[in-house]
């Protein structure tokens, strides 16, 4: 995670074309941004063109070839390659000589593939055929000031957030924002024109505008403006007080996908060389895993191979490589398998139903391509691509995660990373799929999303009869003085006015114990006792908690998706937490009745080993 290098400088030649533009409004289609192309057949295959970008991922790309070009006892010439790579840092030029036939592929991430694809369909020859996922990002933020609650994105609506223009954090934040249920139009965008070191990127602009409420950035500058990814900027060392990381793919894994895309035409031509290649591909990046941690001369040697061919001033030094690498995570073959084949919200399909609506959504292509984006995984010969590789697993598990509970029920809102609600019927236990599976769905996309994070699911019930019938057993027991007049009623304890707004005042009375075994009733001849009320609605709203965790489990069984469920924890909060502690409407008092949901990101000290 030490990296200082540019977190995929793709999007560079996008950006000079989409300056100074807010969330509402679009920016110039991507095939204005390319021009007319001349569409032609791939001019050669040996060399063949293929390109790279500055990513980690690219360096298992580095190994496998020996170098720029195809080195003898390399991965990729036992395979019977002659490679040539080519800097694609220019995504619109990489398009260009894809549309043009210099090169049969394509390398960028899922969503700046997205933006493109609208040229990719013009023709049937270039439609865009995803080989294979390279790699998830573990190493971009947001980070934001005191504004956001520590940890949450749930306070995105009416921020000042910067970004890089067409960069890879565009997705990002759409993932994010769909999340909380909000549009771009809810927030307002401030386009930067580079991603990092510049002082039009948006850690710098964020540093110098207090305006700015947010950034997204890679981790350097995480780093720079709060110190780790855990603390809050001191204003000291160069940090910006109050800053800290609202949302990171070091936990939530699944926004940022990089992908090597072919032509149709080349695939269907040649589907046993393409086959080779993603097999190349996947050993290397499996061989580099071994090196780093078992053969330190060799991955020193893919270091200075790294930088050498960005150059010094990418990677000044060997360790920039190091955490070049560090900030991504290689899928590898079961990784693969899970892209293409399950049905879960890292999916290939989802990524493209994602892809192609955010591109719609900024204006990159003005309507969803005839010819989307396709997978190449059931075209290849499976024993092809598993040769030689170790790890041949059909799937990868889920982590598993030891809570302690205790500490996990009162864990605090500053480790909120999500949260969200859902509204019941008074004395509803049951909770449909037909009503309520657009939340459970939800909660299954996070729970797939996020590493190291967990659901707690808090019922909560409204409050106003208890409060009632403490008024109502206090002024017959004559502990309690009503004053005033209909509809402005006061209520005395002990010489001073009671808030009935202040619940935690309200249950501590009750509590005391004064109230209870009065002997007093209700009209209906039922006794009134306000501490079993209290005790009453806390044990409805653990089974309320309870009912929803169960029917997000079956939920998951019945879609055939995973879900770790003891990251699923129900509690019951009762009467403690109402969104109106002294409900006067139907409205309010439905409001307080409800169950939320809190994705909770894990730290050491309320969990136990990792599994």
């Amino acid at each position: 995670m030490k990296t200082n290098i540019m977190r995929l400088m793709v999007a560079a030649a996008i950006c000079a074309f989409c300056a100074g533009k807010c969330a509402a409004q679009q920016v110039p289609e991507f095939r204005t941004l390319v021009g007319n192309v001349t569409v032609g057949p791939v001019s050669q295959t040996s060399p063949m063109s293929v390109p790279f970008i500055t990513w980690g991922g690219d360096m298992a790309t580095f190994y496998a070839n020996g170098g720029l070009r195809t080195q003898p006892g390399s991965i990729f010439a036992r395979a019977g390659f002659d490679i040539q790579l080519e800097a694609g840092d220019d995504f619109i030029q990489q398009v260009r000589n894809y549309m043009s036939g210099k090169t049969p592929f394509l390398r960028g991430t899922f969503r700046m593939i997205g933006m493109a694809s609208g040229v990719l369909a013009s023709d049937p020859r270039t439609q865009g055929v995803v080989i294979m996922q390279m790699t998830w990002s573990a190493g971009d933020h947001m980070v934001g000031r005191s504004t956001f609650e520590k940890m949450s994105q749930n306070d995105l609506a009416g921020k000042n957030i910067v970004l890089q223009r067409g960069g890879p954090h565009v997705g990002m934040l759409d993932d994010l924002l769909r999340e909380v249920d909000l549009k771009w139009s809810d927030i307002n965008v401030i386009w930067a024109k580079d991603l990092t070191a510049t002082d039009d990127s948006p850690a710098k602009l964020f540093a110098k505008r207090p305006d700015i409420d947010a950034c997204f950035v890679i981790t350097p500058d995480m780093l720079a403006l709060t110190g780790a990814i855990d603390k809050v900027g001191s204003g000291l060392g160069g940090t910006v007080k109050g800053a800290h990381v609202v949302a990171s793919t070091a936990y939530r894994r699944g926004s940022i996908a990089d992908v090597y895309v072919c032509r149709k035409d080349f695939f269907d031509r040649n589907r046993d060389l393409v086959t080779k290649f993603v097999n190349g591909y996947l050993r290397a990046c499996e061989e580099v895993g071994q090196i780093k941690t078992g053969n330190k001369v060799k991955y020193n040697d893919l270091l200075k191979l790294t930088q050498s061919i960005y150059g010094n001033e990418v990677i000044p030094t060997i360790a920039e490589a190091d955490g070049l690498l560090a900030d991504c995570e290689f899928v590898l073959y079961p990784g693969n398998v899970e892209f293409f084949t399950w049905k879960h919200a890292l999916s290939f399909t989802r990524f493209v139903d994602k892809s192609l609506g955010m591109a719609v959504n900024l204006g990159y292509i003005s309507a969803r391509p005839n010819l989307p984006l396709i997978a190449a995984w059931d075209n290849y010969d499976m024993s092809a691509i598993k040769s030689g590789l170790a790890n041949q697993k059909e799937s990868r598990e889920m982590p598993v995660i030891e809570l302690d509970e205790d500490k996990l029920r009162t864990v605090g809102k500053d480790r909120t990373l999500v949260s969200f609600s859902v509204k019941f019927e008074p004395n509803q236990r049951a909770f449909p799929v037909s009503l309520y599976g657009k939340y459970f769905a939800n909660v299954l996309d996070m729970a797939e999303s996020y590493l190291g994070a967990a659901f707690i699911i808090r019922g909560h019930a409204d409050p106003r009869l208890a409060i009632d019938q403490l008024f109502r057993v206090g002024g017959a027991k004559g502990l309690i003085e009503k004053r005033g007049k209909t509809g402005a009623w006061e209520y005395w304890y002990q010489g001073k006015r009671l808030d009935q707004t202040n619940i935690a005042a309200m249950i501590s009375l009750i509590e005391s114990g004064q109230f209870s075994g009065s002997g007093i009733k209700d009209d209906d001849g039922i006794p009134i006792d306000p501490m079993q009320t209290v005790q009453a609605c806390l044990n409805l709203s653990q089974l309320r908690a309870e009912s929803v965790r169960q029917a997000i489990i079956d939920y998951a069984k019945e879609q055939n998706r995973p879900l770790p469920e003891k990251q699923l924890l129900p509690v019951g909060v009762g009467i403690a937490e109402p969104i109106n502690p002294y409900a006067t409407t139907i409205e309010e008092v439905r409001a307080n009745m409800r169950v939320e949901f809190r994705l909770v990101r894990v730290t050491a000290e309320i969990t136990g080993v990792a599994k």
